[in-house]
């Protein structure tokens, strides 16, 4: 009788672990879609905040150049969310659950569009988010008023080379790709832009996402406060969270962070930082609390959180956060002229300068002239002098040889691309600003030459081939006298 009643009450118990498993395994289902949702909400409100007050286009050119082929997670999701833009208060919001508040983008003047995080409220202080001081507000003029360069090319039109107006016009087919989606290209040495093309409804002071062209804009910020001497790049991190002398993070150096050599743990892929970019997340909550998996200095790896934490490390330098915040503005980039760039940050105040920036190709080219002129401009030393040398040196690790195709991959130096492993027409002194759906940005020294080409490019698709298209600009412009 007693082995009988035990049996009924270990089925019931059984039935029961069960039936409660059954609960929390929906429960935990219904949890992770929540955050796909969240995520897919924030990624609207995100890109509709930053291109409509960055970039001033309207819903119909948003919908086409940001919403689509974007990240395959999110993509359906978008398609059944509407984003509410709020054009007196600068935001973007995006319901996504009735037990959850909305997704909020919030821009904020010259400094560009913050993501709160999940569960965030309408009813918050704009105050309360990070600002550009009054020392260092911003006037975005309407006009690019075509600085450094001494002569420009008619936008649009002939270079008065036959040749290279054909290479530009394959840029802008499917020549060099079947899911290109060519928005920009811009062909400059230091003293003349030589070409300037754009698809319609883009001009000089349409901003675009750059994405991973960030970090390269990212390592020119720390050129600059190496330059004036205020960090170290082969000083330890030293973030804040790691001091403790049972952390081996402690080896982290600032140039392993530069050059994707951290060791550090990000996942099977480095460049997947969902929590940060779109779900509201902190770069120290999503970058600064992982552990090391490989000893710094000795395994390359492209992370996102290995640039976030170089620019980290650079933060915890300065005095108040205000005075970091002003730095990249004030410091870089208008100082080039490069006033329709927005750098922007998370809501802790941290630039997420892996891919969160907007910018114009002219501000690219900007950029590309003050390395062709050994980081001086106008008379001032901006960057080291050594400092295109040090970012275009073999990082002691490196990437595969040949990616997953089987095609030829790029080296690596500090946060950026080297076309040093024997490109077909490519100086061995090419290095590139490289990012997602076709941003890139070549400094070629040898030939005192910048390269600039802007995308939407397809997920899926066979990607824009930059280092043929650059070959057969190089190529052209061998042929006139240009």
């Amino acid at each position: 009788m007693w082995l009988k009643f035990t049996a009924i009450a270990l089925a019931a118990l059984l039935l029961s672990l069960g039936s409660s498993m059954t609960h929390a395994q929906n429960a935990a289902e219904h949890e992770t879609e929540l955050t796909l949702q969240a995520y897919a909400a924030g990624y609207l409100a995100g890109f509709t905040c930053s291109a409509t007050f960055n970039a001033n286009k309207n819903p119909t050119a948003i919908q086409r150049d940001e919403l689509t082929g974007s990240y395959e997670l999110v993509q359906q999701r978008i398609t059944e969310l509407e984003a509410e833009v709020d054009y007196e208060r600068k935001r973007v919001v995006v319901s996504y659950a009735t037990e959850m508040p909305p997704r909020i983008a919030q821009w904020r003047p010259g400094l560009g569009c913050v993501h709160l995080p999940v569960g965030s409220t309408v009813d918050y202080n704009l105050a309360d988010l990070p600002q550009l001081s009054d020392g260092a507000a911003r006037k975005i003029p309407q006009q690019d008023d075509g600085q450094p360069w001494q002569e420009r090319a008619e936008l649009n039109q002939s270079s008065g080379s036959a040749a290279l107006d054909r290479v530009i016009a394959q840029a802008f087919s499917d020549h060099y790709g079947a899911g290109a989606r060519t928005s920009a290209v811009l062909i400059a040495t230091p003293e003349k832009i030589i070409a300037e093309h754009y698809r319609p409804g883009f001009t000089p002071t349409t901003a675009q996402r750059t994405w991973s062209v960030a970090k390269s804009i990212g390592t020119s910020v720390i050129g600059v406060a190496i330059q004036q001497g205020i960090l170290d790049p082969s000083a330890p991190a030293a973030l804040k969270q790691w001091q403790s002398s049972f952390d081996p993070r402690l080896q982290i150096s600032v140039e392993h962070l530069l050059h994707m050599a951290s060791g550090l743990d990000s996942n099977v892929a480095g460049n997947r930082t969902d929590r940060l970019y779109m779900g509201g997340g902190r770069v120290l909550d999503t970058a600064a609390s992982v552990a090391l998996e490989a000893v710094p200095g000795q395994r390359w790896k492209y992370a996102n959180n290995d640039t976030l934490l170089a620019l980290r490390a650079l933060a915890e330098r300065f005095p108040n956060q205000q005075a970091y915040i002003d730095f990249p503005y004030t410091q870089l980039l208008d100082k080039l002229g490069m006033h329709h760039t927005f750098i922007e940050t998370d809501w802790n105040g941290d630039f997420i300068l892996s891919s969160h920036v907007w910018t114009t190709s002219r501000d690219l080219a900007r950029l590309g002239v003050l390395h062709l002129q050994q980081g001086r401009w106008q008379g001032e030393q901006i960057l080291p002098p050594d400092w295109l040398s040090y970012i275009s040196r073999p990082a002691p690790a490196q990437p595969p040889l040949r990616n997953s195709a089987g095609d030829l991959t790029p080296g690596y130096g500090a946060q950026w691309w080297l076309y040093n492993r024997d490109f077909p027409g490519l100086p061995n002194d090419t290095i590139a600003a490289r990012g997602n759906r076709g941003q890139y940005l070549f400094i070629i020294p040898s030939k005192q030459l910048v390269v600039v080409r802007r995308g939407y490019d397809l997920r899926g698709e066979p990607r824009f081939r930059e280092e043929r298209f650059v070959a057969d600009v190089l190529a052209a412009l061998e042929q006139s006298d240009l």
